[in-house]
């Protein structure tokens, strides 16, 4: 597998185009390969950003989850929240190089990641393409971030071991190895965090990743999400006293 970050200039708001940035920065693409994209330039193509000075960052933080903890459960003032199905900090929202904006999620990051799947199929003329739209995350008992995918498409996102054999023969029972998470990470681990400027990355040399000539179905997305009560770790995230937010569960596809 080989990963490589693309240096961009500097996107702000006058950049309202997505795909003006990936004509000018995407030269080559070959197929079974994937594009990694910071779900911050999509947000700030899209105008998914609101100066800081006219917003109320809690009301936004509500606004977008679908479940939240008030800032008083957290010894560092932050409110952790369920956004997509994901628990992420603040339902994702950002300030950092956002020059004097909250940076939102996506207002629909699976619809961007198909119409980008779509775009490098034509102007490459190639079959096969991926394309992952990341953010970051941190884990439980582990100081850092690590890479995320909030929206793919183009390739098999599991791989399902469950009733096949490990070396010696003993069926798994549970393991899936979450393909979309891992590739996600890896390019965020290149790209950086903070000023390095390479929000765009191409990930090449995939035999392991199993390609599709299309966009995920809704089962196929499904199939990544875990409701609370199925979750490993129902017995900790059940006893967080969550408030509901204002985005439903009907609002992640």
């Amino acid at each position: 597998m080989q990963v490589r970050a693309i240096k961009t200039h500097k996107i702000t708001e006058k950049d309202d185009d997505l795909f003006k940035l990936l004509d000018r920065y995407i030269t080559t693409f070959n197929d079974d390969s994937v594009l990694v994209i910071t779900s911050k330039i999509v947000s700030i193509c899209e105008g998914s950003i609101i100066p800081q000075d006219s917003a109320d960052k809690d009301k936004l933080i509500k606004e977008n989850a679908q479940l939240y903890l008030d800032r008083d459960k957290s010894r560092y003032n932050v409110m952790m929240t369920i956004r997509d199905n994901m628990l992420a900090a603040s339902s994702g929202i950002d300030e950092s190089n956002g020059f004097g904006h909250y940076i939102l999620w996506p207002k629909n990051a699976q619809g961007t990641a198909n119409k980008v799947r779509d775009y490098l199929i034509k102007r490459f003329k190639i079959v096969k393409a991926g394309v992952i739209i990341t953010d970051s995350r941190t884990s439980p008992l582990k100081w850092g971030t690590t890479g995320v995918a909030i929206a793919f498409s183009g390739f098999e996102a599991i791989q399902d071991y469950i009733g096949t054999e490990d070396i010696f023969g003993r069926k798994f029972e549970f393991v899936k190895l979450n393909v979309v998470d891992g590739l996600a990470s890896s390019a965020v681990v290149i790209m950086g965090e903070g000023k390095e400027q390479t929000p765009l990355a191409l990930i090449e040399d995939l035999p392991f990743v199993k390609f599709q000539d299309r966009n995920p179905t809704e089962q196929e997305l499904e199939g990544l999400r875990i409701e609370i009560d199925d979750d490993l770790y129902e017995p900790i995230l059940t006893k967080a006293p969550w408030k509901k937010g204002g985005r439903s569960r009907k609002d992640v596809l």
